[in-house]
């Protein structure tokens, strides 16, 4: 038999730092090995929120594609492609479109989060959500596409995304059941996805200027997590603290440390035998073994400036393939082959 198929992506973001890292690719990696598997470049999705900031699209695209084939995807094993180059995904995107109700993406959690958190609305109400523009609340028709026009059995995501594979489902059995089966209803593959805290105790993100980036030189990535905040209580060498109060600890001694290095640091921070630089140290070595291979990946792939360019290409035709059969069935289904 063959192995159910897996499709995920993101937006062209450009370097990819250590939350993308644990929150997402490690667990690509390892699904690219039992799936059929399919990552994508999201550009058209760049647009549903910044329409008129696009002139950096294509770098962020070799940027962060880079950074996957760093971290250890495969073109060899995973079709690797960029979203706009597979014009089956608008043309899909059309059709669902017709047949999906308003209300569907009216109820969604994570548009309406969305929009408030880029200040879009203020609120649920009505008069609030006609601010928000047809792309933007129509995007959970489009990650439909995206996943059912590869015919997608799993769409790993976490929690929060869940709502959007829901729609997903929802808009497949409503095309089945229109015209006829077409297309399977994919189920949400959840991971656990930790909780990665920026250098500012803050969720790790670009736009926050708190990132520990994949490719940085070791000396920089040392530097940032040395100033990385830590249990606000201990003002002073002296004062006591509790890993459990630390966004270092949190997110990091609990990835990289032994569990006999753990506690160490548990009993050092309660006791203020040890400072927050020397348990950082701890840390931080672990953290820059781990990032060493990826980072002379990265070497090897910047010196080969074509490399990016023919993975595209090669994905972008496979994806192709796979989605202009699917397209066929689709238009043979709605009587407009």
């Amino acid at each position: 038999m063959s192995p159910p198929t897996l499709l995920s992506g993101f937006r062209p973001t450009g370097r990819l730092h250590l939350g993308h890292l644990h929150g997402t690719l490690k667990n690509w990696v390892k699904l690219q090995a039992d799936y059929r598997s399919f990552f994508f470049v999201a550009d058209w999705h760049a647009l549903t929120t910044a329409f008129e900031q696009t002139e950096g699209i294509a770098r962020s695209t070799r940027e962060m594609v880079a950074d996957w084939l760093a971290v250890g995807l495969d073109p060899e094993r995973s079709v690797i492609f960029r979203q706009s180059s597979i014009l089956e995904h608008a043309e899909l995107f059309l059709i669902f479109a017709m047949i999906t109700p308003t209300p569907w993406l009216l109820r969604n959690p994570t548009v309406k989060e969305q929009a408030r958190e880029l200040g879009l609305i203020a609120s649920d109400d009505d008069a609030e959500l006609a601010k928000i523009n047809f792309g933007h609340l129509g995007y959970p028709v489009l990650q439909a596409a995206d996943i059912l026009v590869y015919k997608a059995d799993k769409v790993p995501v976490g929690a929060d995304q869940v709502p959007h594979v829901e729609v997903t489902r929802e808009i497949a059995r409503r095309f089945n059941h229109l015209y006829r089966p077409v297309f399977p209803e994919p189920d949400a593959l959840l991971s656990e996805v930790p909780k990665i805290a920026g250098l500012d105790g803050r969720k790790m993100s670009k736009s926050y200027n708190n990132a520990v980036f994949l490719s940085e030189p070791p000396a920089d990535v040392e530097a940032k997590l040395s100033r990385m905040m830590t249990d606000p209580r201990r003002k002073r060498r002296t004062d006591p603290g509790d890993p459990a109060d630390c966004p270092a600890y949190q997110s990091f001694h609990k990835i990289y440390c032994t569990t006999d290095e753990l506690a160490e640091v548990d009993r050092g921070c309660k006791s203020a035998s040890i400072g927050c630089l020397d348990c950082k140290r701890i840390m931080i070595r672990h953290v820059l073994a781990d990032l060493e291979p990826i980072r002379e990946r990265r070497r090897e792939i910047d010196a080969r400036p074509a490399l990016v360019d023919a993975v595209l290409d090669d994905g972008n035709r496979r994806a192709r393939a796979v989605a202009s059969a699917t397209m066929g069935e689709v238009r043979a289904a709605v009587g407009l082959d």
